[in-house]
Protein backbone atom coordinates (compact mmCIF):
# COMPACT_ATOMS: atom_id res chain seq x y z
CA UNK A 1 0.00 0.00 0.00
CA UNK A 2 0.93 3.51 -0.36
CA UNK A 3 1.72 5.42 2.47
CA UNK A 4 -1.79 7.75 1.58
CA UNK A 5 -3.73 5.06 1.70
CA UNK A 6 -2.54 3.88 4.90
CA UNK A 7 -3.13 7.53 6.09
CA UNK A 8 -6.66 7.61 5.00
CA UNK A 9 -7.53 4.04 6.94
CA UNK A 10 -5.23 5.24 10.49
CA UNK A 11 -7.04 8.74 10.04
CA UNK A 12 -10.31 7.31 11.10
CA UNK A 13 -9.10 5.45 14.38
CA UNK A 14 -9.80 8.27 17.83
CA UNK A 15 -6.44 8.44 19.13
CA UNK A 16 -6.59 11.74 20.94
CA UNK A 17 -4.45 11.72 24.32
CA UNK A 18 -5.64 14.08 27.18
CA UNK A 19 -3.26 15.93 29.61
CA UNK A 20 -5.15 15.47 32.64
CA UNK A 21 -5.01 11.39 32.62
CA UNK A 22 -2.51 9.91 34.66
CA UNK A 23 -2.13 6.53 32.86
CA UNK A 24 -0.20 5.26 29.73
CA UNK A 25 -1.12 5.43 27.10
CA UNK A 26 -3.32 8.33 28.52
CA UNK A 27 -6.48 7.24 27.00
CA UNK A 28 -7.51 3.41 25.66
CA UNK A 29 -8.39 4.59 22.24
CA UNK A 30 -5.03 4.69 21.90
CA UNK A 31 -4.96 1.02 22.28
CA UNK A 32 -6.97 0.58 18.77
CA UNK A 33 -5.26 1.70 16.92
CA UNK A 34 -2.07 0.06 18.22
CA UNK A 35 -3.67 -3.34 17.95
CA UNK A 36 -4.51 -2.14 13.85
CA UNK A 37 -0.62 -1.43 13.43
CA UNK A 38 0.69 -4.71 15.08
CA UNK A 39 -1.49 -6.59 12.72
CA UNK A 40 -0.23 -4.51 9.79
CA UNK A 41 3.04 -4.99 10.65
CA UNK A 42 2.95 -8.47 10.95
CA UNK A 43 0.90 -8.40 7.46
CA UNK A 44 3.45 -6.68 5.77
CA UNK A 45 6.91 -9.47 6.38
CA UNK A 46 7.91 -8.13 10.21
CA UNK A 47 9.11 -9.46 13.00
CA UNK A 48 9.15 -9.62 16.80
CA UNK A 49 5.66 -7.95 16.08
CA UNK A 50 4.24 -6.91 19.61
CA UNK A 51 2.72 -4.32 22.07
CA UNK A 52 3.58 -3.62 25.53
CA UNK A 53 1.70 -2.97 28.67
CA UNK A 54 1.88 0.36 28.11
CA UNK A 55 0.49 0.62 24.66
CA UNK A 56 3.62 0.84 22.81
CA UNK A 57 4.17 -1.11 19.55
CA UNK A 58 7.46 -2.79 18.73
CA UNK A 59 8.86 -4.66 15.80
CA UNK A 60 11.78 -5.47 13.60
CA UNK A 61 13.07 -6.48 10.41
CA UNK A 62 16.13 -8.35 10.17
CA UNK A 63 19.07 -7.64 8.07
CA UNK A 64 19.33 -9.25 4.66
CA UNK A 65 22.48 -11.52 3.75
CA UNK A 66 25.56 -9.73 3.72
CA UNK A 67 24.27 -6.68 6.11
CA UNK A 68 24.06 -7.71 9.39
CA UNK A 69 26.86 -6.40 10.31
CA UNK A 70 25.43 -2.86 9.52
CA UNK A 71 23.87 -0.33 11.64
CA UNK A 72 20.54 -1.30 13.21
CA UNK A 73 18.31 2.21 11.81
CA UNK A 74 15.09 3.22 14.16
CA UNK A 75 12.03 4.43 12.59
CA UNK A 76 9.43 5.95 15.09
CA UNK A 77 6.45 7.88 14.93
CA UNK A 78 3.57 8.65 17.39
CA UNK A 79 -0.22 7.22 17.09
CA UNK A 80 -1.98 10.10 19.63
CA UNK A 81 -3.18 13.23 18.02
CA UNK A 82 -3.40 16.86 20.15
CA UNK A 83 -6.23 17.10 22.78
CA UNK A 84 -6.35 21.06 20.81
CA UNK A 85 -9.21 20.47 18.12
CA UNK A 86 -11.46 17.24 18.00
CA UNK A 87 -10.06 13.78 17.10
CA UNK A 88 -13.31 11.64 16.80
CA UNK A 89 -15.32 10.71 14.00
CA UNK A 90 -12.39 12.07 11.29
CA UNK A 91 -13.66 11.88 7.31
CA UNK A 92 -10.64 11.82 5.41
CA UNK A 93 -10.58 13.79 2.47
CA UNK A 94 -8.93 13.48 -0.88
CA UNK A 95 -8.62 16.70 -3.55
CA UNK A 96 -7.54 15.38 -6.86
CA UNK A 97 -5.70 17.99 -8.89
CA UNK A 98 -6.50 20.39 -6.18
CA UNK A 99 -6.29 24.01 -8.30
CA UNK A 100 -4.00 26.02 -5.46
CA UNK A 101 -6.99 28.44 -4.48
CA UNK A 102 -9.32 28.84 -1.61
CA UNK A 103 -10.91 25.55 -0.69
CA UNK A 104 -14.14 25.14 1.40
CA UNK A 105 -14.88 21.50 3.13
CA UNK A 106 -17.77 20.40 4.36
CA UNK A 107 -17.78 21.66 7.66
CA UNK A 108 -17.27 25.53 6.23
CA UNK A 109 -13.61 25.41 7.32
CA UNK A 110 -12.07 26.95 4.46
CA UNK A 111 -8.04 26.48 3.49
CA UNK A 112 -7.19 29.64 2.04
CA UNK A 113 -4.26 30.86 0.43
CA UNK A 114 -4.22 33.85 1.55
CA UNK A 115 -3.81 32.94 5.29
CA UNK A 116 -1.96 29.94 4.31
CA UNK A 117 0.26 30.81 1.21
CA UNK A 118 1.89 26.93 1.26
CA UNK A 119 -1.73 26.47 -0.19
CA UNK A 120 -0.27 27.87 -3.76
CA UNK A 121 2.58 25.22 -4.07
CA UNK A 122 0.65 22.58 -3.43
CA UNK A 123 -1.19 23.12 -6.68
CA UNK A 124 -1.60 20.01 -9.00
CA UNK A 125 -0.97 17.74 -5.99
CA UNK A 126 -3.52 15.17 -4.33
CA UNK A 127 -4.65 17.27 -0.89
CA UNK A 128 -5.58 15.54 1.61
CA UNK A 129 -7.78 17.09 4.38
CA UNK A 130 -10.41 16.59 6.92
CA UNK A 131 -13.97 17.79 6.60
CA UNK A 132 -13.26 20.38 8.10
CA UNK A 133 -14.86 19.71 11.39
CA UNK A 134 -11.83 17.50 13.27
CA UNK A 135 -8.71 17.63 13.07
CA UNK A 136 -6.77 15.35 10.22
CA UNK A 137 -4.07 13.38 11.98
CA UNK A 138 -1.65 13.93 9.88
CA UNK A 139 0.55 14.69 12.94
CA UNK A 140 1.36 12.34 13.32
CA UNK A 141 -0.76 9.27 11.11
CA UNK A 142 1.17 10.48 8.17
CA UNK A 143 4.55 9.45 9.81
CA UNK A 144 3.22 5.89 10.51
CA UNK A 145 1.87 5.49 7.15
CA UNK A 146 5.32 6.54 5.83
CA UNK A 147 7.54 4.01 7.78
CA UNK A 148 4.85 1.23 6.89
CA UNK A 149 5.23 2.11 3.25
CA UNK A 150 8.73 2.51 3.10
CA UNK A 151 9.50 -0.96 5.28
CA UNK A 152 6.99 -2.81 3.04
CA UNK A 153 8.61 -1.55 -0.03
CA UNK A 154 11.97 -3.17 1.30
CA UNK A 155 10.47 -5.76 2.34
CA UNK A 156 8.73 -6.84 -0.88
CA UNK A 157 11.43 -5.85 -3.07
CA UNK A 158 13.98 -7.40 -0.77
CA UNK A 159 16.06 -4.32 -0.56
CA UNK A 160 19.61 -4.71 1.35
CA UNK A 161 19.40 -3.29 4.61
CA UNK A 162 20.53 -3.37 7.92
CA UNK A 163 18.43 -4.62 10.93
CA UNK A 164 15.03 -2.40 10.90
CA UNK A 165 13.63 -1.54 14.64
CA UNK A 166 9.97 0.21 14.09
CA UNK A 167 8.33 1.66 17.41
CA UNK A 168 4.78 3.77 17.60
CA UNK A 169 4.62 5.53 20.71
CA UNK A 170 1.47 7.11 22.38
CA UNK A 171 0.93 10.40 24.62
CA UNK A 172 3.98 12.25 21.99
CA UNK A 173 1.02 15.13 22.48
CA UNK A 174 1.09 15.80 25.66
CA UNK A 175 4.96 15.20 26.10
CA UNK A 176 4.97 11.44 27.45
CA UNK A 177 5.92 9.51 23.94
CA UNK A 178 9.35 8.88 24.84
CA UNK A 179 8.92 8.38 29.04
CA UNK A 180 8.08 4.62 29.10
CA UNK A 181 9.88 3.85 25.59
CA UNK A 182 12.09 0.34 25.94
CA UNK A 183 15.38 1.50 24.38
CA UNK A 184 17.33 -1.88 25.23
CA UNK A 185 13.95 -4.18 23.90
CA UNK A 186 14.10 -1.63 20.82
CA UNK A 187 17.48 -3.07 19.43
CA UNK A 188 18.45 0.06 17.30
CA UNK A 189 22.22 1.72 17.21
CA UNK A 190 20.26 5.31 16.21
CA UNK A 191 17.07 6.12 14.95
CA UNK A 192 14.76 8.88 13.15
CA UNK A 193 11.41 9.99 14.82
CA UNK A 194 8.90 10.77 11.39
CA UNK A 195 6.81 13.99 12.42
CA UNK A 196 8.10 16.67 11.21
CA UNK A 197 6.56 18.96 8.89
CA UNK A 198 6.59 19.32 4.96
CA UNK A 199 8.75 16.73 3.09
CA UNK A 200 12.88 17.36 2.93
CA UNK A 201 12.75 18.88 6.61
CA UNK A 202 15.28 17.84 8.65
CA UNK A 203 15.19 18.91 12.29
CA UNK A 204 18.31 18.29 15.21
CA UNK A 205 17.77 21.45 17.40
CA UNK A 206 14.66 22.06 19.70
CA UNK A 207 13.93 23.96 22.32
CA UNK A 208 14.91 23.47 26.17
CA UNK A 209 11.74 23.74 28.02
CA UNK A 210 10.32 23.98 31.49
CA UNK A 211 7.11 24.60 32.95
CA UNK A 212 6.46 27.03 36.14
CA UNK A 213 3.50 27.35 38.60
CA UNK A 214 2.93 30.06 40.37
CA UNK A 215 0.47 29.93 43.01
CA UNK A 216 -0.60 33.48 45.25
CA UNK A 217 -2.02 33.74 48.43
CA UNK A 218 -3.96 36.55 49.02
CA UNK A 219 -5.75 37.93 52.29
CA UNK A 220 -9.31 39.08 51.93
CA UNK A 221 -11.23 41.76 54.25
CA UNK A 222 -14.03 43.68 53.71
CA UNK A 223 -13.23 45.68 50.65
CA UNK A 224 -14.65 48.56 53.05
CA UNK A 225 -11.95 48.47 55.35
CA UNK A 226 -9.33 46.69 53.16
CA UNK A 227 -7.05 49.95 53.09
CA UNK A 228 -3.41 48.57 54.31
CA UNK A 229 -4.89 45.22 54.95
CA UNK A 230 -6.40 43.39 51.71
CA UNK A 231 -3.42 41.50 49.93
CA UNK A 232 -6.08 40.50 46.43
CA UNK A 233 -4.27 37.76 44.90
CA UNK A 234 -5.47 38.02 41.71
CA UNK A 235 -4.66 41.58 41.58
CA UNK A 236 -0.46 40.08 42.70
CA UNK A 237 -0.75 37.69 39.65
CA UNK A 238 -1.61 40.23 37.32
CA UNK A 239 1.09 42.28 39.12
CA UNK A 240 3.56 39.26 38.49
CA UNK A 241 3.07 38.76 34.70
CA UNK A 242 2.79 41.92 33.78
CA UNK A 243 6.50 41.99 35.50
CA UNK A 244 7.70 39.76 32.75
CA UNK A 245 8.94 41.13 29.43
CA UNK A 246 6.08 41.79 26.90
CA UNK A 247 8.13 41.15 23.93
CA UNK A 248 8.91 37.84 25.08
CA UNK A 249 5.62 36.18 24.69
CA UNK A 250 5.14 33.72 21.72
CA UNK A 251 3.61 36.29 19.58
CA UNK A 252 6.37 38.39 19.29
CA UNK A 253 8.86 35.60 18.77
CA UNK A 254 10.73 33.52 15.67
CA UNK A 255 13.28 30.94 14.75
CA UNK A 256 15.53 30.69 17.87
CA UNK A 257 14.18 33.57 20.06
CA UNK A 258 12.84 31.75 23.35
CA UNK A 259 9.47 33.01 25.24
CA UNK A 260 7.30 33.19 28.57
CA UNK A 261 3.76 31.63 27.64
CA UNK A 262 1.34 31.84 30.27
CA UNK A 263 -0.67 28.71 29.79
CA UNK A 264 -3.51 28.90 32.41
CA UNK A 265 -4.72 31.48 35.17
CA UNK A 266 -7.44 31.80 37.88
CA UNK A 267 -8.42 33.29 40.86
CA UNK A 268 -9.80 35.41 43.59
CA UNK A 269 -9.29 37.62 46.28
CA UNK A 270 -7.76 34.78 48.49
CA UNK A 271 -5.77 32.79 45.83
CA UNK A 272 -4.79 32.59 42.68
CA UNK A 273 -2.62 30.32 40.31
CA UNK A 274 -0.94 31.04 37.03
CA UNK A 275 0.70 28.57 35.12
CA UNK A 276 3.69 29.16 31.97
CA UNK A 277 5.75 27.14 29.59
CA UNK A 278 9.16 28.59 29.70
CA UNK A 279 11.17 28.32 26.03
CA UNK A 280 14.55 28.78 24.43
CA UNK A 281 17.00 26.82 22.67
CA UNK A 282 20.07 28.64 24.16
CA UNK A 283 20.02 27.15 27.86
CA UNK A 284 21.45 29.86 29.30
CA UNK A 285 18.44 31.72 28.54
CA UNK A 286 16.52 29.63 29.84
CA UNK A 287 18.30 29.30 32.69
CA UNK A 288 18.02 33.33 32.38
CA UNK A 289 13.91 33.21 32.31
CA UNK A 290 13.78 31.05 35.36
CA UNK A 291 16.06 33.31 37.55
CA UNK A 292 13.52 36.42 36.06
CA UNK A 293 10.76 34.46 37.72
CA UNK A 294 12.36 34.11 40.96
CA UNK A 295 13.68 37.69 41.28
CA UNK A 296 10.43 38.82 40.55
CA UNK A 297 8.33 36.42 43.12
CA UNK A 298 10.76 37.51 45.64
CA UNK A 299 10.69 41.25 44.55
CA UNK A 300 6.72 40.44 45.58
CA UNK A 301 7.28 38.86 48.55
CA UNK A 302 9.11 41.54 49.99
CA UNK A 303 6.13 43.68 48.97
CA UNK A 304 3.41 41.86 49.94
CA UNK A 305 5.35 39.50 52.95
CA UNK A 306 6.29 36.56 52.37
CA UNK A 307 5.00 33.16 51.58
CA UNK A 308 2.34 35.72 49.66
CA UNK A 309 4.35 34.48 46.18
CA UNK A 310 5.07 30.56 45.84
CA UNK A 311 6.79 29.53 42.26
CA UNK A 312 7.47 26.24 41.52
CA UNK A 313 9.64 25.19 38.46
CA UNK A 314 9.87 21.98 36.76
CA UNK A 315 12.25 20.93 33.92
CA UNK A 316 10.20 19.28 31.04
CA UNK A 317 13.26 18.33 27.63
CA UNK A 318 16.24 19.59 26.80
CA UNK A 319 17.72 20.44 22.96
CA UNK A 320 18.79 16.97 20.57
CA UNK A 321 21.51 19.08 19.36
CA UNK A 322 23.77 18.46 22.23
CA UNK A 323 23.33 14.54 21.57
CA UNK A 324 23.11 14.97 17.95
CA UNK A 325 26.46 16.58 17.36
CA UNK A 326 28.80 13.25 17.82
CA UNK A 327 26.41 11.40 15.48
CA UNK A 328 25.94 14.18 13.01
CA UNK A 329 25.99 11.00 10.30
CA UNK A 330 22.50 10.93 10.66
CA UNK A 331 22.09 14.71 9.10
CA UNK A 332 24.42 13.88 6.71
CA UNK A 333 22.62 10.76 5.30
CA UNK A 334 19.51 12.37 5.77
CA UNK A 335 20.75 15.34 3.79
CA UNK A 336 21.64 12.75 1.10
CA UNK A 337 18.65 11.10 1.19
CA UNK A 338 16.85 14.21 1.06
CA UNK A 339 18.30 15.24 -2.45
CA UNK A 340 17.85 11.62 -4.02
CA UNK A 341 14.16 12.68 -3.98
CA UNK A 342 14.86 16.29 -5.79
CA UNK A 343 14.45 18.22 -3.12
CA UNK A 344 16.82 20.83 -0.72
CA UNK A 345 16.69 20.18 2.87
CA UNK A 346 15.42 22.50 4.95
CA UNK A 347 16.98 22.80 8.54
CA UNK A 348 15.40 24.52 10.84
CA UNK A 349 15.46 24.43 14.76
CA UNK A 350 11.86 23.03 16.01
CA UNK A 351 10.09 25.87 18.12
CA UNK A 352 8.81 22.42 20.39
CA UNK A 353 9.76 19.25 21.28
CA UNK A 354 10.04 15.66 20.19
CA UNK A 355 10.40 12.35 21.17
CA UNK A 356 12.98 12.46 19.68
CA UNK A 357 14.38 15.12 21.93
CA UNK A 358 13.65 13.04 24.88
CA UNK A 359 15.01 9.52 23.29
CA UNK A 360 18.01 11.59 22.64
CA UNK A 361 18.99 12.25 25.85
CA UNK A 362 18.14 8.90 26.57
CA UNK A 363 20.46 7.31 24.79
CA UNK A 364 18.99 6.77 21.63
CA UNK A 365 20.74 9.58 19.58
CA UNK A 366 17.34 10.66 17.24
CA UNK A 367 16.57 13.47 14.63
CA UNK A 368 13.15 14.08 13.12
CA UNK A 369 12.69 14.36 9.61
CA UNK A 370 9.29 16.01 7.60
CA UNK A 371 5.96 14.22 6.97
CA UNK A 372 5.26 16.30 3.97
CA UNK A 373 2.08 17.63 6.59
CA UNK A 374 1.30 21.43 7.56
CA UNK A 375 -1.27 23.08 10.14
CA UNK A 376 -1.19 20.88 12.37
CA UNK A 377 -3.16 20.27 15.68
CA UNK A 378 -6.65 22.37 13.54
CA UNK A 379 -9.10 21.97 11.49
CA UNK A 380 -6.89 23.26 8.50
CA UNK A 381 -4.56 20.59 8.84
CA UNK A 382 -3.96 19.20 5.69
CA UNK A 383 -0.88 17.07 3.68
CA UNK A 384 -0.73 15.56 0.22
CA UNK A 385 -0.36 12.18 -1.86
CA UNK A 386 2.54 13.18 -3.30
CA UNK A 387 4.46 14.17 -0.42
CA UNK A 388 3.55 11.58 1.35
CA UNK A 389 5.58 9.33 -1.32
CA UNK A 390 8.37 11.49 -1.34
CA UNK A 391 8.64 11.34 2.43
CA UNK A 392 8.45 7.33 2.02
CA UNK A 393 11.04 7.24 -0.57
CA UNK A 394 13.58 9.77 1.57
CA UNK A 395 12.83 6.60 4.66
CA UNK A 396 13.85 4.33 1.87
CA UNK A 397 17.15 6.12 0.80
CA UNK A 398 18.12 6.22 4.14
CA UNK A 399 18.08 2.33 4.46
CA UNK A 400 19.67 2.32 1.59
CA UNK A 401 22.59 4.63 2.68
CA UNK A 402 23.05 3.03 5.56
CA UNK A 403 23.25 -0.15 4.25
CA UNK A 404 26.09 0.67 1.71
Amino acid sequence: MRAYEYLLKYAQVYTTSDPESESCPSTSRQLNLAKILVEDLKKIGCADVRMDENGYVYASVPATPGCEEKPALGLIAHMDTAPDASGENVKPLLHENYDGEALTLPAGAVLDPVRFPFLKELKGETLITSDGSTLLGADDKAGISEILAAVENIINENKPHGKLCIGFTPDEEIGRGADLFDIPGFGADFAYTVDGGDVGGIEYDNFNAASAVVTITGLSVHPGDAKDTMVNASNVAMEFHMALPVMDRPEHTCGREGFYHLTQMYGDVNEAKLGYILRDHDMNKLEYKKQTMEHIADCLNGKYGEGTVKLEIEDSYRSMLEQIKPHFHLIETARKAVKAVGLEPVEEPVRGGTDGATLSWMGLPCPNLGTGGFNFHGVYECTTVERMDKATNVLENIVALYAE
